[in-house]
C-alpha cells in the first residue's frame, strides 16, 4: 500500500510540475502570439479562449503519459510482473484525464469555430452532433477521445506485454487525428506538414510519457533502476532525433524567409527550440554520468531523479509552448489566390511542370516518414553488420547490398519525382505500385533482416522485450504465420490490384494523405511476403517445393498481366472526377495515360518476374548440390556403402529380370 502510494505521489508530481510550467509558458505564448485576443467576428468569450488552449495543453501532456507509458512498458519490463501492472495503471489514469480533457477541448472548440455559447437547447445539440460527424476538424477530436476512452478501459484489463503493445498501437493510432487537424496541415505542402506533426506527437508521447513512467516506476532496486533507466534512454535518443527532424520540417514549412524568425511565431518557434535543446543536453550529461552510478547506492538514484524532476519542468513548458504555436497565426497571413486551377482545388497544389525525362531525377517531393524509415532501414542494418564482423563472424556483402538499393528505391519512390507526379498522371503512380509491390521486394527479402537481427541483437534474458524480442513474436504469431504462407502471400498479392482499383480503396488512397500512406503500406507488405515465400532466405512458416514456386510465380504474373490488359482495353476513367478533372495541359489525354498505366501493369511486371524466375532457379540449383555434397560426405563416411547397396540393389533387379526373361522363353517354347 505505502509502495502504490509514492507511485501515486510520483505521477501527482509529474503532472503538477509539468502542466504548471506548461501553463506558465502557454500564457506566455499567448500573450506574445496573440493567441487568445478576441475575434472579430462570432467571439466566443475570453473563458473559451483561454480554456481551449489550458484544455487541449491538459490533453496533449495526459496523451503523452498514457501512450507512453504504454510503450515504455512494452519495450522495458518484465512480463506479468508488479512494475507491469504500476505502468497500466499510470497508462490508465492517463487515458481517464485524456478522455476528459479531450472531451471539453472538443466542446470548447465548437464553441470557438462557431462562436456560439453552451446552451441546453435541441438545436445546440445536433449542431455539436453534426460537428462531430461531418465537419473534419470535429470528427478528428471525436475520434481521439473515443481512443482515449478505449485505453482507459483496456489499460485497467491488461497485464501483460502483448496486450501492452496492442494498447500501445491503439494509443498510437489515435494521435493520427490530431495530426491531420495540427496547426500546419492546411499548408500547401499538406503531405509534409502532416508528416512532421506525426513524426512530432509519436516522438513526444515516447519521450514524456516515457520520463514520467520511469519516474514513477522506478525498479525494486538500484540495479534494476539502471537496467530501465538504460533502456529508456535508448527511447529518448530516437525521440530526440525525431522531435528535431521533425520539428525543424514543420517550423520550415511556415518560416520561409529570414525576418520571419523575429515575427511573434518565429520567437516562438526559437523558444520551444531552446528548450528542446536543453532537455537533450539534461538528458546526455545526466544518462552518460548517473545511469553507471545507480547500480552503486539509492543516493545517487535519488539525486538522479531529483533532476529528473527539473526536466519535467523543461517539458510542461516544451509543451506550453507548442499548444500557444498551435494558436498563434504564421507569418505572412492568409494570401489572396487567383485564377485557381483545377490542379490546386485537387491536390491543394500549383500543377507541376511537364515530366520529362530529366525531371524524372531533378523533381523532389520528400516524404518525411519514409525518409527516416528508409534512413534508419539502412542505418541499423549496417551497424548489424559491423557487429557481426566485429565479432568475427561473417555476412554476405550481396545481402547488404541488395537491401540497402532495396532502401534507397524505396527512398525515391516515395519522394522522389514519382511521389511528385503519381497524383497527376495514372501512369506514374502504376509506374510507383510496381516498383513498391515487385521491385523493392525483390531487393529487400535476399537482405534477410529477420536473421541478421537475431544474430547481430543480444537476447533479453529477463522475460522482457526489447527489438528482437519483438520482431520475433511477431513473425511467429498465427496471424503472421497465416498471411506468410505461400498461396495466402500470392492471393493477398493478386487480389490487391482488383481491390484496390476497382472499389473505393482508390480514390480514398488518392485523395487522402494517410490514404496514400496505407497504399504505400500494403503494397510493399503483400510484396514481401509474396517475394519472401518463392526466394526468402528468412525462416517462414511452409517452404514449398522448387518447382510449385515457379509455378506460383507463373500464376500470380498472369493475373497481374490480365489487369494490365484490362486496362489498356478500358474505355472509362477509373477516377475520372480526379486524373479527368486534373486540367493539364501536357502529357497524354486522360484515358491515353490510363492506357499507358495499364501497359507499365503488364509490362514493367516482366523483370521482377524475371529476377524471381532466375532466383529461385538458382536457389534450386543450388540446392540439388547442396544435398549431392551431403549424400557423398554421407557415403564417405561409410565408406561407400550406398554404392555398394546401391549396386547390390541393381544386381537384383537384373536378376530378377533375367529370370523372368528366361521363363517367358520357356513358356513361349511349350
Amino acid at each position: 500500500m505505502a509502495k502504490t502510494l509514492h507511485s501515486t505521489k510520483r505521477a501527482s508530481l509529474a503532472f503538477a510540475l509539468s502542466v504548471g510550467a506548461g501553463l506558465i509558458a502557454l500564457m506566455l505564448g499567448l500573450l506574445i502570439g496573440g493567441g487568445a485576443a478576441a475575434s472579430a467576428l462570432a467571439d466566443a468569450g475570453e473563458v473559451v479562449r483561454y480554456g481551449q488552449p489550458i484544455a487541449k495543453l491538459i490533453m496533449n501532456f495526459s496523451t503523452a503519459v498514457a501512450v507512453g507509458s504504454l510503450i515504455f512498458a512494452a519495450f522495458a519490463l518484465q512480463d506479468k510482473t508488479r512494475l507491469l501492472g504500476k505502468a497500466l495503471d499510470l497508462a490508465a489514469f492517463g487515458a481517464v484525464v485524456w478522455a476528459v480533457s479531450g472531451a471539453v477541448n472538443f466542446l470548447l472548440t465548437y464553441l470557438y469555430v462557431s462562436g456560439s455559447a453552451i446552451s441546453f437547447e435541441n438545436s445546440f445539440g445536433q449542431s455539436l452532433w453534426l460537428f462531430a460527424t461531418t465537419i473534419e476538424l470535429g470528427t478528428s477530436l471525436a475520434l481521439n477521445v473515443c481512443v482515449a476512452v478505449a485505453v482507459s478501459v483496456l489499460a485497467i484489463a491488461a497485464r501483460s506485454l502483448s496486450a501492452t503493445a496492442l494498447l500501445a498501437a491503439l494509443g498510437i493510432a489515435g494521435l493520427v487525428p490530431l495530426a491531420l487537424i495540427g496547426h500546419a496541415a492546411g499548408t500547401a505542402n499538406h503531405s509534409m506538414a502532416v508528416n512532421s506533426i506525426g513524426v512530432h506527437l509519436v516522438a513526444v508521447v515516447i519521450w514524456v510519457g516515457g520520463l514520467v513512467a520511469l519516474f514513477v516506476v522506478r525498479g525494486e532496486t538500484c540495479e534494476e533502476s539502471a537496467v530501465l533507466t538504460r533502456r529508456y534512454s535508448s527511447l529518448a535518443l530516437v525521440a530526440f532525433i525525431l522531435v528535431s527532424v521533425s520539428g525543424v520540417a514543420s517550423a520550415l514549412i511556415r518560416i520561409t524567409k529570414p525576418q520571419d524568425i523575429f515575427s511573434a511565431y518565429g520567437v516562438l518557434v526559437v523558444f520551444k527550440i531552446f528548450a528542446l535543446v536543453l532537455l537533450g543536453i539534461f538528458g546526455a550529461i545526466y544518462r552518460t554520468r548517473l545511469i553507471g552510478k545507480l547500480e552503486q547506492g539509492a543516493k545517487v538514484a535519488k539525486s538522479f531523479f531529483s533532476l529528473v524532476a527539473v526536466e519535467f519542468v523543461i517539458m510542461g513548458t516544451a509543451i506550453g509552448l507548442a499548444t500557444a504555436l498551435a494558436k498563434t497565426a504564421p507569418p505572412g497571413g492568409s494570401e489572396w489566390v487567383s485564377n485557381v486551377t483545377p490542379a490546386q482545388l485537387l491536390t491543394g497544389e500549383p500543377l507541376p511542370p511537364e515530366l520529362t525525362p530529366i525531371r524524372f531525377l531533378t523533381i523532389w517531393k520528400l516524404d518525411l516518414v519514409w525518409t527516416i524509415i528508409c534512413l534508419a532501414a539502412i542505418v541499423a542494418y549496417v551497424i548489424g553488420v559491423r557487429r557481426l564482423a566485429k565479432r568475427g563472424d561473417k555476412w554476405p556483402i550481396i545481402r547488404t547490398v541488395s537491401w540497402v538499393t532495396g532502401m534507397l528505391v524505396l527512398f525515391y519512390t516515395t519522394s522522389g519525382a514519382l511521389n511528385a507526379y503519381q497524383e497527376y498522371l495514372f501512369s506514374v503512380h502504376m509506374i510507383g505500385h510496381m516498383i513498391l509491390a515487385m521491385g523493392i521486394p525483390v531487393l529487400l527479402v535476399p537482405g534477410a533482416p529477420v536473421t541478421l537481427l537475431m544474430r547481430a541483437v543480444e537476447k533479453r534474458t529477463d522475460e522482457s522485450r526489447g527489438v528482437r524480442e519483438w520482431v520475433l513474436w511477431a513473425v511467429h504469431t498465427k496471424y503472421a504465420r497465416f498471411v506468410a504462407n505461400p498461396l495466402v502471400a500470392a492471393v493477398l498479392f493478386a487480389s490487391s490490384l482488383v481491390t484496390f482499383y476497382y472499389t473505393p480503396l482508390f480514390a480514398w488512397a488518392t485523395n487522402e494523405h494517410i490514404g496514400h500512406e496505407w497504399m504505400i503500406v500494403h503494397f510493399l507488405i503483400t510484396g514481401y511476403l509474396f517475394a519472401q515465400a518463392l526466394i526468402g532466405i528468412d525462416p517462414g512458416p511452409v517452404r514449398l517445393p522448387y518447382a510449385a514456386r515457379l509455378l506460383l510465380l507463373i500464376a500470380t504474373m498472369a493475373f497481374h498481366a490480365f489487369f494490365g490488359l484490362s486496362l489498356m482495353d478500358g474505355n472509362g476513367l477509373l477516377l475520372a472526377d480526379w486524373y479527368g478533372a486534373m486540367g493539364r495541359t501536357w502529357g497524354e489525354a486522360p484515358l491515353d495515360d490510363q492506357h499507358t498505366g495499364g501497359a507499365i501493369a503488364w509490362g514493367i511486371g516482366e523483370m521482377p518476374t524475371a529476377a524471381l524466375t532466375i532466383i529461385v532457379s538458382i536457389q534450386w540449383f543450388n540446392s540439388d548440390a547442396r544435398e549431392a555434397k551431403r549424400l557423398d560426405r554421407q557415403s564417405d563416411r561409410t565408406g561407400n556403402k550406398d554404392v555398394e547397396d546401391y549396386n547390390q540393389m541393381l544386381a537384383k533387379l537384373a536378376a530378377r529380370d533375367a529370370r523372368s526373361a528366361k521363363r517367358s522363353e520357356n513358356e513361349s517354347g511349350e
